[in-house]
């Protein structure tokens, strides 16, 4: 998957000292993109918008 045209954020709950840091791209067409922000040339893992819309209605949930 071609994620250079990604646009990452960070996740609001993330670790304000540079630790625990998850990066979310969400401007692609058909997929969500979430990565380390301390490893931005690592491995990404994509979703599409309706199995991401889930995890985070779960995660919120909890």
């Amino acid at each position: 998957m071609d994620l250079t045209r990604a646009t990452w954020r960070k996740a609001s709950r993330s670790n304000s000292n540079g630790g625990a840091c998850v990066e979310v791209a969400d401007n692609l067409p058909g997929v969500v993109a979430v990565r380390d922000s301390k490893d931005p040339t690592g491995p990404a893992l994509t979703f599409t918008p309706a199995s991401w819309r889930a995890f985070v209605a779960d995660t919120r949930a909890r």
